[in-house]
């Protein structure tokens, strides 16, 4: 798949049905949140756990599982869903379980590896290994791949005539400005870039809803060229066909997949030693090498800005929660919405790799005004 959204996108459709009601966290992309809704589907948000950010299972009303088809986790910054209790309500009331792998590609769950546990599980080739695009979609039942592979040919569009000539001429130059290490610090250049000029407005971290296009959208029925102006978001070229660079690109970091999580797992286990702010559902869970380390702080946007100032760029901050963000109209609301509130209100999530350069700052912030947010 060219990007976990398109991977998403394709299970959706070939698991549900359009007016289908998924149950998922409103803690999550916004991306995701209108990806389901480009599927016909109605999002139901879920009641979360303050200890990691997650569908807490058990505050889930018992009603719920009877009026949604589907359930959709987050494995929010790479920490597990309670993914064995999903499993087993899931199988008690016949719901179909999609699992959203994108910050969790190096997890295990007792041994088994998140994206095993559902009748599908969509993986974003972005995050950990740094490929920059491409997704995967792995399916449970493999008489689905006809289905899934109709849905993505419909939507798939081809790379401009610009990007194939560049595939016979980048690839020299890009190899000598990784072998110097320039290419890195580009990088961390565009990302700066970025952020200052990301689609969304001010100093929000949600994208404009924009509710009268949204509403019309809707009334077309599923389409993702509908959502486009949403889905688009941070990755316009979702859904360009990978060419044979990207594609070799991405085999060349997914080999170093293992290397990446021992790098992940010692940037978790010093964040976790040197400070008492790190999520209990981080702290308390066996080293994950995560995707964020999300910490509980009292002022995250100072805590933000004072990482900027030294170069650390904070992203990933899912706020407000989908159900405030959206309304009643285009998601039913949580049940129990106040943990989810406290947790975007506080939750700072730090990248693991980015540690030595992020801990001076957050032990000043610690002793200068406590770190930590009251429970």
């Amino acid at each position: 798949m060219p990007s976990g959204r398109i991977a998403l996108y394709c299970a959706l459709r070939a698991l549900l049905s359009p007016g289908d009601r998924i149950l998922m966290s409103p803690v999550n992309d916004d991306v995701i949140f209108f990806v389901v809704l480009a599927a016909g589907l109605r999002p139901v948000a879920a009641p979360l756990s303050a200890a990691d950010g997650n569908i807490d299972v058990e505050a889930i009303p018992s009603q719920t599982w009877t009026e949604v088809r589907a359930v959709l986790t987050t494995n929010l910054y790479g920490l597990p869903d309670r993914m064995a209790a999903l499993r087993q309500r899931c199988d008690a009331h016949g719901l179909v379980l999609i699992e959203d792998v994108a910050h969790a590609i190096e997890t295990e769950v007792d041994g088994a590896p998140v994206g095993a546990f559902g009748e599908a599980a969509a993986f974003s080739l972005s995050k950990h290994v740094d490929a920059y695009r491409g997704g995967v979609l792995a399916v449970a039942d493999p008489r689905l791949r006809g289905e899934v592979e109709r849905i993505r040919a419909g939507i798939l569009a081809e790379p401009s005539v610009g990007r194939r000539v560049g595939e016979f001429v980048k690839p020299p130059a890009k190899a000598l400005l990784e072998a110097t290490g320039i290419l890195r610090r580009v990088r961390k250049v565009r990302e700066a870039a970025a952020a200052r000029h990301a689609e969304r407005p001010g100093n929000s971290h949600r994208m404009d809803l924009m509710p009268d296009a949204l509403r019309r959208a809707i009334a077309g029925g599923p389409a993702l060229a509908a959502f486009d102006p949403w889905v688009r978001v941070d990755r316009h070229d979702y859904a360009v066909r990978p060419t044979v660079t990207d594609l070799g690109r991405i085999l060349e970091r997914l080999r170093g997949l293992d290397a990446d999580r021992e790098r992940r797992i010692r940037g978790v286990e010093r964040l976790c030693r040197e400070l008492d702010c790190v999520t209990p559902g981080a702290r308390s869970a066996s080293p994950l090498p995560l995707f964020r380390v999300p910490l509980l702080v009292a002022d995250r946007e100072a805590a933000m800005a004072a990482l900027a100032a030294r170069g650390v760029l904070v992203r990933y901050v899912y706020d407000p929660p989908l159900d405030d963000y959206a309304g009643p109209e285009f998601i039913a609301p949580s049940p129990a919405p106040a943990a989810g509130r406290w947790w975007v209100r506080h939750a700072l999530p730090i990248d693991p790799l980015t540690a030595d350069a992020a801990l001076p700052v957050l032990r000043g912030l610690h002793a200068a005004r406590g770190l930590p947010a009251a429970p």
